[in-house]
């Protein structure tokens, strides 16, 4: 895609209406560490240096514009707290918050800021726009005794199986993805597209009070009058935009933002939708954009007027429905995803438009993701049906090229070539030798080399993240752990079945699956009796049914005490009757997860 024309309207657009820079410039957790520091992109001043790509460092330096900024009369936001924002409705007496990014701390010294310029309102109704952690994570230091919650259908089960189901996994990848311990300069993270990174706090969650079920539900808090949008399986499982009719503003929650968004995250989640994506565009269109005078969201900045809402949002719209589009006619053509995105030309408008440049999700990984939405993983080559893991294919491959100093000899030509496809391809041949076991530490540093080059290329902040991640990882430096998505408010805020899910994924069935049992859990504050069976190595669970057999075990017990035995395997206050020796047997086959896995090394 050839650049769009230089324009200083966005530039413009992030300071209209600042009142605020952020204070304080380091906000710091309960132990004295470090969980947002405002100063830490003060270099991204002037020219692109040559480690960067102009495209990205442009957007770079238009995300690092933070502080607290009028949209509307009555319509704030605080914008570089974090990767997300925080917005605030002011009503008779108090004020609306809109998302309360990832951390409490960040959350906390957000709405401080806010009041130190607005005064001490306080918090009659939170919305929580869909189920990613950097909208809800910092709830607990919002939400008052009294505060009404809004959250879409279905949120709080989405914000589990994305977040603790597997969130060990998606939390190490989120690492690569977002690279907030790289050191930040022009070598280093650029930020992540979407903001600039994630807060290293404490998160929390809170169920909702009120449950917005479908598009047109109304709702009035201290005189704030809202109007919803659902907007299921767009850019999270459950989300939704809000209509403000007396501020003619219009909250696009995470659905259109400054960037090409990601129909696939690169630190892993369900596949979205691009069709329906671009339908509930034009739907907000069809609601609203003869109205509205000022759209804003949870990350960038607003966009102003009439003329300039509906370009925005048409453009959005139009970039999901073509590379839906496009996609699935060459697929049925017979190109596989990775053929596709090689091949798709992105023209005319959607070519020109900076508001549609792959910063945050790519036109490339996006097409891989549409194929795999429509035709999964399997692109029906039969020689791809049955490919051997990395380390046994990178073994064989060294053996076919006759060993680690032949493949490492083309890397070092490969990657001192000026053509990108030769950098790809020194890639593809040092993974091999890295994972086949060749010439161990030369081969990681020649890797290293080819992903450090790779990511000081790439427009796309995600691809950079990982790139250099991976590079650093590559030379010794692994990351830190992730931050715990798993935290006691996240895990007191499942229900039962949710909690039985989260541990039955953990269950190592190779090594359960010669036994049976079966456990009764009476939970005295649920008034509900639930069994857990394991069978076959899998753990099935439901509420006791009227025809079950005896248990082996039941416990008597409340929710909390369910959540600490699970979990901390101490077991103070729960009454026994049956064979204790069950449920020893039962939380001895649940595996510890990991978070710090390798990803780039075998």
């Amino acid at each position: 895609m050839t650049l769009p024309e230089p324009d200083e309207a966005d530039f413009i657009a992030t300071q209209r209406g600042k009142i605020a820079d952020l204070t304080p410039d380091v906000v710091l957790g309960d132990d004295g560490h470090v969980v947002w520091d405002t100063h830490r992109y003060d270099f991204i001043q002037g020219d692109c240096p040559p480690t960067a790509n102009p495209s990205l460092w442009r957007q770079a330096q238009l995300t690092a514009v933070g502080g607290l900024f009028e949209v509307v009369e009555g319509v704030y936001q605080v914008r570089g707290f974090d990767i997300s924002n925080m917005s605030f409705v002011e009503g008779d007496e108090g004020v609306v918050v809109v998302d309360t990014l990832m951390s409490m701390e960040t959350a906390a010294a957000a709405l401080a800021l806010y009041r130190a310029h607005r005064g001490e309102r306080r918090v009659t109704a939170l919305i929580i726009t869909h189920s990613h952690a950097d909208h809800y994570g910092g709830m607990s230091a919002v939400a008052e005794e009294g505060t009404e919650i809004f959250a879409p259908h279905g949120f709080l089960e989405h914000t589990v199986s994305e977040n603790v189901y597997a969130g060990s996994a998606m939390s190490r990848r989120a690492v690569y993805m977002y690279a907030a311990d790289l050191p930040a300069d022009a070598t280093g993270q650029l930020g992540a597209g979407l903001g600039m990174a994630t807060s290293n706090g404490k998160l929390s969650l809170a169920a909702p009070t009120v449950d917005v079920t479908e598009t047109g539900q109304e709702a009035t808090v201290d005189g704030v009058r809202m109007v919803f949008q659902v907007t299921p399986g767009t850019e999270a499982p459950a989300e939704m935009n809000i209509w403000f009719p007396d501020r003619k503003a219009l909250c696009m929650a995470e659905n259109a933002t400054h960037t090409l968004h990601n129909l696939l995250t690169l630190r892993g989640a369900e596949v979205r939708d691009p069709r329906g994506w671009a339908r509930y565009l034009h739907e907000s269109l069809e609601l609203w954009g003869d109205e509205a005078e000022v759209v804003f969201a949870s990350h960038h900045w607003p966009t102003w007027g009439i003329d300039g809402i509906r370009s925005f949002l048409s453009t959005q719209r139009d970039m999901y429905q073509y590379l839906h589009d496009q996609t699935l006619r060459l697929m049925n053509q017979g190109l596989t995803g990775i053929e596709v995105a090689e091949r798709l030309e992105i023209a005319g408008g959607l070519e020109g438009a900076w508001s549609v440049r792959g910063y945050y999700g790519s036109v490339s990984h996006n097409i891989k993701a549409i194929y795999q939405r429509y035709l999964g993983w399997f692109d029906g080559n039969p020689a791809h049906l049955w490919e051997l893991p990395p380390e046994d294919e990178g073994a064989r491959f060294l053996e076919l090229v006759g060993g680690a100093d032949v493949a490492l000899a083309k890397v070092e030509q490969l990657v001192a070539s000026d053509d990108p496809a030769d950098w790809r391809w020194a890639a593809t041949v040092a993974s091999h030798v890295v994972f086949g076991g060749g010439d161990d530490e030369r081969a990681r540093e020649l890797l290293a080399r080819v992903l450090t080059r790779l990511g000081h290329g790439a427009e796309n902040a995600t691809w950079r993240n990982f790139y250099l991640r991976g590079a650093q990882e590559l030379r010794g430096d692994i990351a830190a752990p992730p931050p715990n998505l798993s935290t006691p408010e996240v895990l007191a805020a499942l229900t039962i079945t949710q909690l039985f899910d989260s541990i039955g994924v953990r269950i190592d069935g190779p090594r359960a699956a010669s036994d049976s049992l079966s456990i009764d859990w009476v939970l005295r504050d649920q008034d509900l009796t639930y069994r857990t069976i394991l069978s076959n190595g899998a753990l099935i669970h439901a509420a006791k049914g009227a025809r079950d057999a005896e248990p082996d075990l039941t416990a008597t017990l409340t929710k909390p005490l369910l959540l600490r035995l699970l979990f901390t395997q101490q077991h103070d206050g729960i009454t026994f009757q049956g064979d204790a020796g069950v449920l020893v047997r039962l939380l001895s086959y649940v595996d510890e997860v990991s978070n710090t896995f390798p990803i780039v090394t075998p």
